[in-house]
């Protein structure tokens, strides 16, 4: 039986917009930033987490993990079995996002396949033995930019924004990566929110450690922490991929203006037609109009935008939504 949901007021979507924008904030930096007492927050953000309204993780970046093949599919399916084949890719523990497109007869995913063979047998054997699988496209994730997703609807102000997130300084060199992150990560991608206590207990480490190593895998964007929740929940009823062809001279100089923008959720560099692939998330549609018009418009290197609507989400960040087809 699925969890009873529970409703959010006022309180509960700041405290759900401050996870957003800080995923590992303690509760005491909430309550200050929130102008609320701690035990609020406690009281308010236990039952939002116990039933899945928000849920704490952890991405990779691919960059730093040579074995992993980042690859964004585009798959055209028959549209009375659109929902299997949606649920069918979301339960694969490779997939990180999962939308359905357009006019309910497209998929979006993107995985992290664990090598060549595990592509391989994706792309030569499972999806043309799926009957409900009319077409794809393959789309390698050639460089991920790092996107804050800064997005508070009006929530939070920017001093709320900004005192909410660490004093964390970037680390100029890629850290090397120990044998105790990879359990580390494993932890965190299952609960992004695990006390220090609880990843060194996982990784057989002591929490100084613990907490040392989380520093250096997220200041050195190895990892990305995250915090999920259904952002109609929160006044976002628009969401969106852009497909951008940019000139490859602009390419990296466009990824990273548009990665820093407050409404988007994702940008790569990645081959195939369009060479930029961008998530935004937008209150409404006027929203997403002024964000084509005035941000993306505004970009010297673009030259065409394919704008496809997403319908529903179905996993984000490596979580099954539930119900959410």
């Amino acid at each position: 039986m699925e969890k009873v949901r529970h409703q959010l007021n006022e309180t509960d979507s700041r405290i759900a917009a401050a996870m957003l924008a800080a995923p590992r904030a303690s509760w005491r930096t909430v309550a200050r930033v929130l102008g609320i007492s701690e035990r609020t927050v406690v009281r308010r953000s236990a039952p939002l987490f116990g039933d899945g309204t928000l849920r704490a993780t952890a991405v990779r970046n691919p960059v730093h993990f040579p074995d992993l093949i980042p690859l964004a599919l585009r798959i055209r399916c028959k549209p009375d079995r659109i929902g299997t084949v949606a649920a069918t890719l979301a339960r694969r523990p490779d997939t990180l996002w999962v939308d359905v497109l357009g006019g309910g007869d497209e998929v979006c995913t993107i995985l992290f396949l664990d090598g060549p063979d595990a592509r391989n047998n994706l792309l030569l054997r499972d999806l043309p033995a799926t009957p409900a699988v009319q077409s794809w496209t393959s789309h390698v994730l050639l460089r991920v930019f790092p996107a804050a997703f800064d997005w508070s609807g009006g929530l939070l102000s920017e001093a709320e924004l900004t005192s909410l997130r660490p004093d964390m300084p970037a680390v100029d060199t890629r850290p090397a990566l120990q044998p105790v992150d990879h359990q580390l990560i494993t932890a965190l991608i299952e609960d992004g929110r695990a006390s220090y206590t609880d990843l060194a207990r996982r990784a057989e480490t002591t929490a100084l450690t613990a907490r040392r190593r989380l520093e250096a895998l997220v200041g050195g964007q190895v990892l990305r922490l995250a915090t999920e929740v259904d952002l109609a929940r929160l006044g976002i009823r628009t969401e969106a991929l852009l497909w951008i062809t940019v000139a490859p001279g602009g390419l990296e100089e466009t990824g990273r203006q548009l990665s820093r923008h407050p409404q988007v959720r994702f940008a790569s560099a990645t081959t195939g037609t369009a060479n930029l692939l961008v998530a935004v998330a937008a209150a409404d549609l006027n929203a997403l109009y002024h964000f084509m018009s005035d941000t993306v418009g505004a970009l010297d290197h673009i030259s065409t935008v394919e704008v496809t609507p997403i319908l529903t989400g179905v996993k984000r960040t490596g979580l099954v939504r539930p119900g959410s087809l």
